[in-house]
């Protein structure tokens, strides 16, 4: 029996991700402009509405693929024959598209109740194909980044993205409004799903399904889609709370102080799937010794750029409101800083981890203890304290369930030979030069506030004046980082240099 070929070298497999965090930052701009512009096209009850809309479809998106789709990650680095896993995944993703609109012309009127906003029921038609079409391409990107094919999901990722941002922005502003953006959306899925079945199975062998096949991989996915199935809904528990508690106008001031610039997705997602590969190949290749230097260096590159940024906006919250969606959304900005919470808890890769080990019954438990916090947080919070105790409430169940993850990470790095702690799989070197230097930068945006408080005030209308505070603001932070970073003796030139576009296929 011959060997199995060596995985590409440690020092390099991230950078298997640079065409994917390439296109995502590209894109990630796209993706920017779309709450953007909405804000100011809008009025504060359609712009409530589109929000309605899509937490509707992004909690079946996430949800009833039930763990199939990501469980490719899995099985195709270790696969002979790729298609029917593949097959088999559309097969199931083109079924639960149908159970998704299925759901949604049941669920939309009670929920258009719940939410006291009958506009819903107007977007009843449009939403369902959508979120139909939506999620039968699910598999689009996935498919091409499990195969290591990052250069080709990268092309894909920029062509869908930016589809994607056309569709939702153009119609509404040659005046459709809300209406023409879901007739437009639902478009654009369809034209997704249709790419899914063209791109997805080329170059594989196989039969399109096998029903052997199929029960391993139904098994494997199961933890994991039951955790989904909790994490979910309990991590849009708070906006379903609050968007009937409060009018559609205050919910829109809600999800504005709950917006996160794209950089957790751009960032964390690629790295996260090219580490579950690595981790793969490295189970194959009889090497996991090396998997928890792996999970370190994609966790302390991650911590280089997630804790400054979070720093960032909780410091600038106020700037960076009033530039992006202007000063009628001032009043977000304390749910906002809670809210940026979420980008440093992002910092450890821990869930691709987990289920590239085949630890997904640890994940589910992750999921069922926040679901679990976040009843009775939740009741309480928004009870006493409105929009405030919601997002509060999600953030502590977020620390909960982070940490629940954690503590199952050192066994899943772990090897027979050797067996690993907490303090053997954090970056801590790391972790304590980003946080001290994203402390020190966040303290100097704080003093220019304070200093240039009334100049602030004097600023005319107008883009460019709302951005001025902003990009001041951004300009100090990134020369106190950078300084920081300096004295602590890291050359931040050289701090993500793994995350470049190197040769892969």
């Amino acid at each position: 029996m011959s060997a199995s070929p060596a995985p590409a070298s440690s020092g390099s497999f991230l950078g298997k991700a640079g065409p994917l965090v390439l296109a995502r930052l590209f894109t990630a701009g796209l993706t920017l402009s779309i709450p953007l512009v909405l804000a100011r096209v809008l009025s504060l009850e359609e712009y409530g509405t589109y929000y309605q809309l899509f937490l509707i479809s992004t909690t079946l998106y996430y949800v009833l693929p039930f763990g199939v789709v990501q469980s490719l990650y899995y099985f195709l680095p270790r696969a002979e024959h790729r298609r029917p896993y593949l097959g088999q995944t559309m097969l199931f993703m083109s079924l639960a598209g149908v159970v998704a609109a299925g759901l949604v012309f049941v669920l939309l009127e009670p929920v258009a109740g719940l939410f006291s906003n009958p506009r819903l029921l107007d977007y009843r038609l449009p939403l369902a194909v959508y979120t139909a079409l939506l999620l039968g391409s699910f598999p689009l990107e996935v498919s091409l980044t499990s195969q290591g094919r990052t250069r080709q999901s990268a092309v894909v990722y920029l062509g869908s993205d930016t589809l994607r941002a056309a569709a939702m922005v153009v119609p509404c502003l040659l005046g459709a409004s809300l209406g023409g953006m879901m007739v437009a959306v639902a478009v654009f899925a369809g034209v997704r799903y249709l790419a899914t079945w063209a791109v997805a199975l080329r170059g594989s062998t196989g039969p399109l399904v096998s029903g052997r096949l199929m029960r391993e991989q139904l098994a494997y996915a199961a933890p994991f889609g039951a955790a989904m199935a909790l994490s979910i809904p309990q991590q849009n528990a708070h906006f379903y709370v609050v968007a009937s508690a409060v009018a559609p106008a205050l919910y829109a001031l809600y999800r504005v102080g709950c917006f996160q610039l794209p950089v957790v997705d751009l960032l964390y997602t690629p790295t996260s799937e090219v580490l579950m590969v690595r981790l793969g190949e490295l189970e194959k290749a009889g090497r996991l010794e090396e998997a928890v230097g792996a999970f370190r260096e994609a966790a302390g590159k991650l911590a280089f750029v997630f804790l400054p940024f979070a720093a960032f906006l909780f410091a600038a919250a106020p700037e960076f409101i009033s530039a992006l969606f202007g000063a009628k959304f001032l009043p977000a900005v304390p749910v906002f800083r809670v809210s940026v919470l979420g980008v440093a808890l992002s910092i450890l890769p821990m869930d691709g981890v987990l289920r590239a080990r085949g630890y997904t019954r640890a994940i589910f438990l992750s999921y069922l203890v926040k679901a679990l916090v976040t009843v009775p947080l939740l009741w309480l919070g928004v009870r006493y304290f409105g929009m405030m105790g919601g997002v509060v409430s999600w953030a502590l169940a977020e620390v909960v369930g982070k940490a629940t993850l954690l503590v199952r990470v050192p066994a899943a790095l772990s090897t027979p030979e050797r067996k690993l702690g907490l303090r053997d799989v954090i970056p801590w070197t790391e972790l304590g030069k980003a946080g001290l230097s994203a402390v020190a930068a966040g303290a100097a945006v704080f003093a220019l506030r304070f200093g240039l408080l009334d100049a602030w005030g004097r600023v005319p209308e107008g883009f460019f004046w709302r951005m001025l505070p902003l990009a001041i603001a951004g300009v100090l932070f990134v020369i106190g980082y950078m300084a920081v970073l300096h004295a602590t003796g890291i050359r931040p030139l050289r701090v993500l240099a793994g995350l470049r576009p190197r040769g892969t296929g």
